[in-house]
């Protein structure tokens, strides 16, 4: 695999393949914020709409890609744009398409997104994920800290309110 960070045109020119990966992950089960079934269109005008904050700057999202350069996954970083959150970032939309899982992708994006935030000076990530989801397991074993949890916070893809789990990670050189 490898993993490239894309620009807005290049998410703009792929925004099918990614709708595709969208689609195959709500498909699967994950609440990464959309209903089941998710259709095509609505998956693509999503993802058009991260290319304007890929290209604004807003949004840095990276992909890995096959030997044959199909799109096996995806992670982003939300960049902050208010003056006293700079030091900070919000991992979003970690996906890994139902063909590639159980091979470390999930992993590896992760801590692609993790480096690419230290190079950046940010020194504080976080996230939400859906309570008892298989992606705990990943944040957890990757260092990441439980802050808490709400309940009825997003409906699942398949309608059923369920609770969302807060993590951070302090990274680069306040980490330590």
């Amino acid at each position: 695999m490898t993993v490239l960070r894309w620009s807005g045109a290049q998410v703009s020119e792929r925004c099918q393949e990614l709708a595709g990966l969208l689609a195959d992950t709500v498909a699967g089960g994950a609440s990464v914020g959309f209903l089941a079934p998710l259709g095509p269109a609505e998956a693509a005008g999503w993802w058009r709409e991260r290319a304007e904050a890929v290209a604004a700057g807003r949004l840095a999202v990276w992909v890995a890609l096959d030997g044959a350069d199909r799109l096996a996954g995806t992670v982003g970083l939300a960049l902050p744009d208010k003056p006293n959150s700079r030091h900070r970032a919000e991992l979003v939309k970690l996906m890994v398409h139902r063909s590639a899982r159980g091979q470390g992708l999930g992993r590896t994006l992760l801590a692609t997104a993790e480096q690419a935030a230290v190079s950046a000076g940010i020194t504080l990530l976080h996230l939400d994920t859906e309570t008892g989801s298989p992606a705990e397991h990943l944040y957890r074993s990757a260092g990441w800290t439980r802050a808490g949890a709400i309940p009825d916070y997003a409906a699942s893809p398949s309608g059923e309110l369920r609770p969302t789990t807060l993590y951070y990670k302090r990274v680069g050189p306040a980490a330590g």
